[in-house]
């Protein structure tokens, strides 16, 4: 039989999921996420966009502050729902709430586990230069990602493979994956396993200290630093244009030949030298405007050799 779910998600990367399991006929009781923000140039309260695809399918959104009161914890009782689903929720799942379902919470997780545990494992893959990553299913405890594993898939994150790329690949594999892991557990042959204790790392949350682009390191790390912050939020440098510091936020690049003093260019298709090698800016954008290839920029920023990003 169908099961009856609580699904708690709150970003993009939780919508394929939630459709997915709408999809094969699971009965959601209730959608937690994230109480609507300001956003946008009007700074209008905007829905998630998990809120925004559970109001399309008419289910119950609730969007408290917090899971910790025993009237939140009584409200999730209330649903009589067999398990949860949490996909890059953002709210913490005290032990009443992950004891308050009879099968469990389950959380996809983007990284295969236990590598890459914490907020953004996508990010940190790419920005690494891991040859390879997945999607995991696991049942919750209360440490960070540390609870067992039901299922997993691996792919390879291809060289050039921006941050953006792997989320949404990811998005539908682990939607699929999801959904496959609650079949095992409608017909009780879900297996759980363990988390290796080895290989253990942390995915810490993005800051802004780290976005700005260190010409002075290899090409090949600084060509993942780029990727992995792209597009959100974005590596940067500075450029001088008419006499003043511009901010660019490089999006997509490759890895090149060339040889100079690390932030210079090294010919006038805007390939920029680093601490050993170089790389080739194929996308940018400047702020307020539009991202835009490189090439079209040069069209109207042209820019000699010799010319210094800082």
């Amino acid at each position: 039989m169908p099961l009856r779910l609580i699904f708690m998600g709150t970003p993009d990367f939780a919508v394929p999921t939630l459709v997915e399991i709408v999809g094969r006929g699971h009965e959601v009781a209730a959608v937690y996420t994230r109480a609507p923000k300001p956003a946008g140039r009007g700074m209008e309260t905007q829905p998630t966009p998990v809120e925004r695809e559970a109001r399309r399918f008419g289910l119950p959104v609730h969007t408290p502050t917090s899971l910790r009161t025993p009237e939140a914890v009584a409200a999730f009782k209330a649903h009589g729902a067999d398990a949860a689903v949490v996909v890059a929720y953002g709210i913490i799942l005290p032990k009443p709430i992950l004891d308050a379902v009879p099968l469990g919470c389950f959380n996809l997780h983007a990284s295969l586990l236990p590598r890459w545990r914490g907020a953004a494992p996508i990010n940190r893959a790419v920005m690494a230069g891991d040859r390879e990553t997945g999607v995991a299913v696991m049942r919750m405890e209360e440490g960070l990602d540390t609870g067992p594993i039901a299922m997993e898939r691996r792919v390879p994150i291809p060289p050039d493979m921006t941050a953006g790329q792997m989320h949404d690949a990811l998005a539908r594999l682990g939607a699929d994956l999801m959904v496959g892991a609650l079949s095992a557990l409608e017909r009780s042959s879900l297996a759980l396993t363990p988390q290796p204790t080895d290989g253990v790392t942390y995915a810490a949350k993005l800051t802004n200290a780290e976005t700005r682009i260190d010409w002075l390191r290899p090409a090949q790390e600084v060509h993942d630093h780029i990727r992995g912050l792209s597009p959100f939020p974005g590596a940067w440098c500075e450029l001088a244009i008419d006499g003043k510091p511009t901010r660019l936020k490089i999006l997509r690049t490759t890895v090149a030949v060339g040889s100079a003093p690390p932030g210079t260019l090294v010919d006038e298709a805007f390939t920029v030298a680093c601490g050993e090698g170089a790389v080739r800016v194929l996308e940018l954008q400047r702020a307020g405007r539009q991202a835009m290839k490189a090439e079209d920029f040069l069209r109207g920023q042209p820019l000699k050799h010799g010319t210094t990003l800082s």
